[in-house]
C-alpha cells in the first residue's frame, strides 16, 4: 500500500520547481492532488502536470488561484471541498524572492514578499483547519527556507517572511495538537529551481558551494522527499517542528 492512498493533498505554488516536485511525490505515493499556480504564462504548464499526475491513477486539478489573496484563497479552498470531498494534506509552498539592500528596497518590493510568502501561509491555513478539525485529523507543512533561520544580507523580506513561517507553524502545532493535526515546517537550503538559476554558474556557484558541506545544490525531489515523510503516517508523532534540509549549509 502506497504511503498516502486515498489521501487529499493540497500544493499552493505547485506549477514549477519544488512545488511540482511535492505535487509528483505525493501523488505517486496514492494522494489525490489540487494545487494551484498564478500566471496566465503558467497554464500550459500546469494543464501539463495535471494530466501528468493523474497517469498515476489519482484525481488532480490545476486552479488559477492567488495564496496571497484572502479571498480567493477562500474560494480556492472550498472548491478543492466541493471537488475532492476532504483535505488530508496542506503543503503551503508558494514564494517568491525579490532581493535587495534594505537600503535600496522599496516599499512595494517588501509588501509583495510578505504577502506572497507569509500572508498566504495564514490565509490558506485557516481555511484547510476547518475540516481538518472536522476530521480530527491533518498535516500542514510549511514552506520555509535556511534563510528564515540564519538571516543573509540583501535578503531582509526574504527572511523576515521565512522565520515568520517557522513561528506561525510551531503556534499551530500548539493549538491544533489536540484534534491530531500537525503542522511542520521545511527549511530548504540551495535547491536547484528557477529562483536560484543565478547562484548555479560562474564563480559565485563555487563560493556557494564551500558553505555546503555535501558540496552540492540541493534536488527539488529532495525537499519533496521531506514533505513526504512529514505528510505521511512515518511522521505521525512530529509536530512544530522545522527539517532544514540544506545540506549543512553554514552562511
Amino acid at each position: 500500500m502506497k504511503l498516502l492512498e486515498n489521501k487529499v493533498a493540497i500544493v499552493t505554488g505547485g506549477a514549477r520547481g519544488i512545488g511540482e516536485a511535492i505535487a509528483l511525490k505525493l501523488a505517486s505515493q496514492g494522494a489525490s492532488v489540487a494545487f494551484t499556480y498564478v500566471s496566465d504564462s503558467s497554464a500550459e504548464k500546469a494543464i501539463a502536470l495535471e494530466n501528468t499526475l493523474q497517469s498515476f491513477g489519482v484525481k488532480a486539478k490545476a486552479y488559477k488561484s492567488n495564496a496571497a489573496d484572502f479571498a480567493q484563497a477562500e474560494s480556492f479552498v472550498a472548491d478543492v471541498l466541493k471537488e475532492f470531498g476532504s483535505i488530508d494534506i496542506c503543503v503551503n509552498n508558494a514564494g517568491i524572492s525579490k532581493d535587495n539592500l534594505l537600503l535600496r528596497m522599496t516599499e512595494q518590493q517588501w509588501d509583495e514578499v510578505i504577502d506572497t510568502n507569509l500572508k498566504s501561509v495564514f490565509n490558506i491555513t485557516k481555511q484547510v483547519i476547518k475540516p481538518m478539525m472536522k476530521a480530527k485529523s491533518g498535516s500542514i507543512i510549511n514552506m520555509s527556507s535556511i534563510i528564515g533561520i540564519r538571516g543573509n544580507a540583501g535578503q531582509s523580506s526574504y527572511a523576515a517572511s521565512k522565520a515568520g513561517i517557522i513561528g506561525f507553524t510551531k503556534s499551530i502545532a500548539a493549538e491544533l495538537g489536540s484534534r491530531n493535526i500537525r503542522c511542520n515546517a521545511i527549511a530548504p537550503g540551495f535547491v536547484e529551481t528557477d529562483m536560484t538559476h543565478y547562484l548555479q554558474g560562474g564563480d559565485g556557484a563555487a563560493d556557494f558551494l564551500k558553505k555546503i558541506p555535501l558540496g552540492r545544490f540541493g534536488k527539488s525531489e529532495e525537499i519533496a522527499n521531506t514533505t513526504l515523510f512529514l505528510a505521511s503516517d512515518l511522521s505521525s508523532y512530529i509536530t512544530g517542528q522545522v527539517i532544514s534540509a540544506c545540506g549543512g549549509l553554514n552562511i
